[in-house]
């Protein structure tokens, strides 16, 4: 299983690449690899029974939403954990537990019991909170969306900045398959305003259908979102994801980037703007090297946050360990330690251009 992109994205090469490789192997040219791509909003057609694919799609998302929520749990506590390492075993026994719970109760659509073992698993993780711990900066992670979220990719690169002071957000993979929903309900909206001006009837009528395919399909998602995200923030104080018509709206607010340019870029650009809104002392954009979204994001991006004065990094990667990296992170979270002893966690400063 490796999903895909369309276009000139390396990405789309991977699976091609392992095709390669499996097939040089003496009967592994039979192993099948499935590859779902953002072409078609990740549809399932051939690989799972149509009498199955939706009930799939519900436990599939349900189980992004538990993992995005374990991810946060992480960072949340690892940085005032009362003992050393202590976080990073909790949550991998938290992953082992609800990975029997979402085999258990999905199939059968039972999501109130998966958010009832993770509630708990919640309280459970608060309990190693050091409260004598200050508080700390908190730096936010935008980009490529597997290499931000692929701790061996990204060399552990959270970890690292918290190791120099950092409590760190990274932007959720919930926030990327919500926006591949729109993006396709956005595409079908366009689409068919074009047939009504051409008065053709039948493009018109699949038009509709995708419209509301895709339309319904992102309201179950933000739904399903906003009950688990209510339930937990009512034991601990974790971040809540961006939603993808307010990252949109904000973009258009500012006026610099659009969602008619579809790659991450539309949504790392606002979730930027966003950090900076909420109080973020720093933002670090993480991406493969020659990326053109990364750098498309860091060209737009660096102007507006030295005018707002907030510590912006770069860190492309290309799987080499490069020698001056420690050095800017160093440098960067000096800035970060700066920006949060002037401003705390909120009221950065806005400076727009005369």
């Amino acid at each position: 299983f490796l999903p895909t992109s369309d276009g000139p994205c390396r990405f789309g090469m991977y699976n091609r690449y392992q095709r390669m490789v499996l097939d040089s192997f003496t009967g592994l040219d039979r192993v099948k690899i499935v590859s779902i791509t953002t072409k078609d909003g990740y549809s399932l057609d051939g690989i799972i029974d149509n009498k199955r694919m939706l009930d799939f799609r519900k436990a599939s998302y349900i189980a992004i939403i538990v993992a995005d929520i374990m991810e946060w749990l992480l960072w949340r506590i690892r940085p005032y954990e009362k003992t050393a390492g202590i976080t990073d075993a909790f949550i991998e026994r938290c992953r082992h537990t609800m990975q029997a719970t979402i085999e258990t109760h999905a199939a059968a659509g039972a999501y109130d019991r998966i958010l009832d073992k993770l509630e708990a698993m919640v309280r459970k993780g608060k309990t190693l909170i050091d409260p004598a711990i200050p508080a700390r900066p908190l730096v936010g992670i935008v980009g490529e969306i597997f290499l931000r979220m692929h701790v061996q990719s990204n060399q552990d690169l959270i970890r690292v900045l918290e190791r120099h002071g950092a409590e760190v957000v990274n932007s959720s993979l919930a926030e990327w398959v919500n926006y591949i929903s729109y993006g396709q309900l956005r595409e079908n909206k366009t689409d068919f305003r074009l047939n009504l001006r051409q008065f053709n009837l039948k493009r018109l009528k699949t038009d509709l259908e995708k419209m509301l395919d895709f339309g319904s399909e992102l309201f179950y998602k933000e739904l399903r979102q906003k009950q688990f995200y209510r339930r937990i923030s009512k034991s601990i104080d974790i971040a809540h994801d961006h939603k993808v018509h307010h990252l949109k709206r904000l973009l258009h607010e500012e006026d610099i980037f659009t969602f008619d340019i579809t790659t991450e870029t539309c949504l790392s650009i606002a979730a930027i703007l966003q950090f900076a809104k909420e109080g973020t002392n720093g933002v670090v954009n993480v991406y493969p090297f020659t990326c053109m979204p990364g750098m498309t994001t860091s060209a737009i991006v660096k102007p507006v946050m030295n005018r707002r004065r907030i510590p912006y990094l770069d860190t492309p990667y290309d799987g080499s360990l490069q020698p001056g990296r420690e050095t800017a992170i160093r440098t960067f979270m000096h800035q970060v330690q700066q920006h949060f002893q002037r401003h705390g966690r909120k009221g950065c400063i806005l400076q727009r251009a005369a």
